[in-house]
Order: structure tokens, then sequence, then C-alpha cells
């Protein structure tokens, strides 16, 4: 009796989650490899002009779901297809698109090209740690080695590089707004920040002692939306004296003499305070709350990319 085997039918990739957070690619990651295997295509190299940075992700589960990035949107789904065809494989595949490829129907639209590869997780272990960091706000590393096929996790390095052949990727915690004022302007920035998606903490007047210690560290951005500097003088005073990567203070070029007066005569130096945005926000002067949200968001998203290029 003639027997004919079925063909075997790929998964079809399919868009999971719209997010490019590192953490939640990884969490997926770890999940997915939980449910059967899974694999992490990175960026890992630019030719040219790119809609993401070198150590952009695209997490890929077995059953063809993905999340991530690794350009505009133009190749995610081939990216997830070749990451399947490497899970099917059982071995790690690089892939370039665009400028340089084989494949002549994908032309990114920046004109430029991307290389792309696809590492099949054999544990979760070194992304596990990744997380545990971030959730301790550390910075953290992986170190993906294309000829050993492995993944390990290491002391942060201080870009994301190509180093002796392997590739190494850093990862910082996500910007955390400390945002001090009970003003409409401070409401609005509050939400906009946690529409981005910010760790956003509020405090009122007078509670800035302690607050160095607690909640301010090297990825953090100060704001301070108040109407009168003998309300913003607790925090801000916390603020200099913290790792803070931006401290922003409301108010004219009239009212940020009087506050360097006063930080003047408090022995603060004139580099200590030259770290405070003021007026705060990237583009003024803004006349409604809206404005100066995305004025004070601007700025704070430009200071972060400066400071961790």
């Amino acid at each position: 009796m003639d027997q004919t085997l079925a063909p075997i039918t790929a998964p079809i990739p399919v868009r999971a989650s719209p997010t490019d957070d590192p953490a939640e690619l990884l969490r997926f990651a770890i999940d997915a490899h939980g449910l059967g295997a899974a694999a992490l295509a990175t960026l890992v190299d630019i030719r040219g002009g790119a809609a993401r940075a070198l150590g952009a992700h695209l997490a890929v589960a077995a059953d063809g779901r993905f999340c991530g990035y690794v350009s505009g949107g133009c190749v995610e789904a081939a990216v997830a297809s070749e990451a399947l065809l490497a899970m099917a494989e059982g071995r790690d595949r690089t892939v370039k698109f665009g400028d340089g490829s084989p494949f002549f129907d994908i032309v990114l639209p920046c004109g430029g090209g991307i290389t792309v590869a696809i590492h099949v997780l054999k544990d979760v272990g070194a992304l596990q740690h990744v997380l545990d960091r971030l959730g301790q706000r550390q910075a953290a590393g992986l170190v993906y080695s294309p000829e050993r096929q492995t993944l390990i996790s290491v002391d942060p390095p201080l870009r994301t590089c190509w180093t002796e052949g392997d590739f190494l990727t850093v990862y910082r915690p996500r910007t955390r707004i400390v945002l001090s004022g009970q003003t409409l302007e401070a409401q609005t920035v509050a939400r906009l920040a946690e529409a981005c998606s910010y760790d956003v903490i509020v405090r009122g007047r007078g509670e800035g002692a302690g607050v160095a210690a607690d909640i301010i560290d090297p990825f953090t951005a100060i704001v301070l939306l108040h109407h009168d500097l003998d309300a913003e003088a607790a925090i801000i005073e916390a603020a200099l004296h913290s790792p803070a990567f931006y401290i922003g203070a409301l108010g004219s070029s009239r009212t940020h003499h009087r506050r360097v007066e006063r930080l003047t005569a408090l022995s603060f130096r004139r580099d200590d305070i030259a770290r405070i945005k003021a007026p705060i926000g990237m583009f003024g002067p803004t006349r409604d709350a809206t404005s100066l949200a995305l004025s004070v968001l601007a700025d704070v998203a430009a200071a972060r990319l400066v400071a961790y290029a």
C-alpha cells in the first residue's frame, strides 16, 4: 500500500508584540525556550544607514511568534523565517539584508545594509542574568561567539561592538524620571513619560532629603517643575550630589540666575551647577503644559543618547 508522507510545513512567522524593549525581548526568549525552542537574532553590522542601533534584537519562538526589531519593520518576518530554519537545523547562522545581501527582493528603505546573527538558544542562564541586573538597575553585558555558537554574560562593555571575533552587547536600565512638582506641567510630564514607558517617580515639596541614595542612579533624569525656588531647594541639592545624567529646572533665565546665586552660597562648585539645564527643555519658551512636556522629554531623551552613545 502506497503511503505518502505529508510535507513538513514550517511555522509562519507572526509578530507577537510590537515592543523593542530589550528586557521584554529577553523575557520573551526565555519563555519561548521554556516551551520548546527559541532563537535570538542580533543586529551585528550596519552598512550605510539603518533604523536600529547595533545590538538590537529579534526574539523568535519555535511556533513562529516573534517580537523585536532589527530594522524599521521591513525585514523582521524574513529574519524570523531564518531563525526558524536555524532552530530546525540546530545551528546558528548569519544573514545579510539590503546592501550586500543575496536577497534581491528585500531592499531597505534607508538604502543601506545590515547583518543579523541568529543564535539558537541552548540555555537561558545568560539572558536571565541580564534581566536580574536590569531589575537591580545595573548595566549588563552579553558576549556572542559565532565560532563557538555560545552566549555568555559578562561585565558590561563600554559600548556594543565586535572584539576579537566576538560580539559584545551592552544593556542598560530604562530611563527613570524623578519628577518634583505639583503643577499642571508636572502632571502632564508624568503622563507623557509613563506613555513612553519611562520609570516615573513623583516627589512633592521638601522630599529631597535621602532621595539620591534610594532612587537616583546614573540612568535617572531629575525634572524640577516648581514655580518658586524654595519648593525645589531640597531636591535640587540632592540632585547635584547624585549621578543623575540629567537635571532640568523650570524657570526663566532670570530665575536661574537667582538659583545659581543660592547654590553658590551653599558652596556648590560652578561645574556642579552647570549640570542644571535651565530653562528646562529642548525648545522654548512654551506656553502650555503639553508643549512643555514634549520639550522636557525630548531633552531627556537627547541627553540619554549623548550620555550612553
